[in-house]
């Protein structure tokens, strides 16, 4: 059996530059279930030298006739051979489970000595943390799995209630999900050596406030989250004034001294 080509970089990373040449780029991994249109309004929030580079995951967009995900590798290892080789000084961020693909991706780049400027965390829990929200996509029949995600938020419902675009979408969600729930990070002492920031909603049911701050177990130094009004889908609601509170990390992460890798 003839193996498949490997993707196009392009459809692999999404590459959203500004007006202006780019001092820094922000490489955003979305969230279970999600997709790299669902940030692309990001762009018109960032500074113009800020490049947007955004993952997009197996089973969805142009890689939709790929394998479904199986594990957090099947997430990260095509994003990270698909850096534009000219991404110079790199921030990765990710969303809910996003940012545990962050995270490996961070890693990635630390052991191949290319560590990030700085990793930022949203909305999720401390990789070395067992997921204590789990969904079980296994045991939920479509409308069981369709009513867990309308409940966590972040997807249109419109496109959940329409039969066509559901068949489409759900395969992928359960593939995410069923990774969310088994991911653990079980290397004994993981730390980053990069700077690393949290982000998180005051009233998030599903990674609540107190949680962001195990994140300080991976980073080798306590953690002051950022918390912003919402829920798990925090800055959806205010993006204004959530990248009033991104963009000055985003700046202070490119003037601190580059970590050696």
């Amino acid at each position: 059996m003839t193996a498949s080509p490997p993707p196009a970089a392009e459809d692999v990373v999404w590459d959203l530059s500004g007006d202006a040449p780019h001092r820094l780029s922000l490489l955003v991994l979305p969230h279970a279930g999600g997709n790299a249109h669902a940030y692309g309004a990001w762009r018109e929030f960032l500074p113009a030298d800020v490049r947007l580079l955004i993952g997009q995951y197996p089973g969805r967009g142009a890689r939709y006739s790929e394998d479904l995900p199986e594990s957090v590798d099947d997430l990260a290892l095509p994003v990270i051979d698909s850096l534009p080789a000219d991404a110079g000084d790199l921030v990765v961020l990710g969303h809910s489970m996003g940012s545990l693909v962050a995270f490996e991706v961070a890693r990635a780049l630390q052991a191949a000595g290319r560590s990030p400027r700085g990793l930022i965390a949203s909305a999720c829990r401390a990789p070395v943390l067992p997921n204590q929200c789990p969904v079980h996509p296994e045991l939920l029949d479509d409308d069981e799995l369709v009513a867990a995600i309308k409940e966590r938020g972040g997807t249109d419902d419109g496109i959940l209630d329409e039969p066509e675009l559901r068949e489409i979408i759900l395969p992928s969600i359960r593939a995410d999900f069923a990774i969310d729930d088994a991911y653990r990070c079980t290397v004994p002492g993981v730390r980053l050596d990069c700077p690393v920031t949290v982000f998180g909603g005051d009233a998030d049911p599903i990674v609540p406030v107190g949680m962001l701050g195990g994140w300080s177990m991976v980073a080798g130094g306590d953690i002051a989250p950022v918390v912003l009004p919402g829920d798990h889908f925090y800055f959806q609601q205010d993006l204004p004034g959530f990248f009033a509170r991104l963009n000055p990390v985003l700046a202070a992460l490119h003037d601190a001294p580059a970590t050696a890798g």
